[in-house]
């Protein structure tokens, strides 16, 4: 099960901000705190998907260099980049070089542009898959509200979307507080969710 640890400045936070000064100013200003803003609604899935098989600290660590490259992800931006692009990526050190991942994010552009048209905005859409309530955090990886929106995602032709990718991404933009109990940062996104207007 996950665990609290005492951080330098004696206040208990969710161990798996530890590792560093950077994720732990992470953990106390974003992870949970609901998110409206569609351009940060994408970036945040783009850079889950290029998460995948490494570390949030790495990613986060480059977050800089990836908002240079993708034009701070903006998607109607995004989704207008071609062949030239993608090769002037995979010669950028500062991100993932990894080419279905860059490519992945091009083409999830596109498909963000469509779902406004659809939905209004990337927020009301995503906001229709959060819990009833907030469950007390546990050690999971999915839940059923993410396997809903991995599979609605997927059937709008987005990639490097699945269930697993999409609860992280639930549990960082606020469509749960996956705080655990007794950390000092669980009360203030609760206040926050409570006092959140959805989209």
């Amino acid at each position: 099960m996950p665990d609290l640890f005492a951080a330098p400045d004696g206040q208990p936070r969710c161990d798996w901000c530890a590792a560093s000064a950077q994720l732990q100013h992470y953990h106390d200003h974003e992870w949970g705190f609901p998110v409206a803003d569609d351009v940060r609604l994408f970036e945040k899935i783009s850079l889950e998907g290029f998460q995948a098989g490494l570390s949030w600290r790495t990613i986060l660590a480059k977050r800089e260099a990836f908002r240079a490259a993708f034009c701070g992800f903006d998607f109607r931006r995004v989704a207008l980049f071609g062949p030239a692009d993608v090769d002037r990526l995979l010669q950028d050190s500062g991100i993932v070089r990894h080419r279905g991942k860059i490519e992945a994010v091009i083409h999830n552009a596109g498909c963000a542009c469509r779902l406004v048209e659809e939905a209004g905005s990337l927020a009301r859409f995503i906001w229709q898959f959060v819990p009833p309530r907030q469950e007390t955090p546990q050690s999971r990886t999915t839940s059923p509200e993410s396997v809903r929106l991995s599979k609605a995602l997927k059937a709008r032709g987005w990639k490097f979307v699945g269930p697993t990718t999409m609860f992280a991404f639930m549990q960082s933009m606020g469509l749960i507080n996956d705080h655990l109990e007794g950390c000092v940062t669980r009360a203030r996104v609760e206040a926050a969710l409570q006092g959140f207007k959805r989209p």
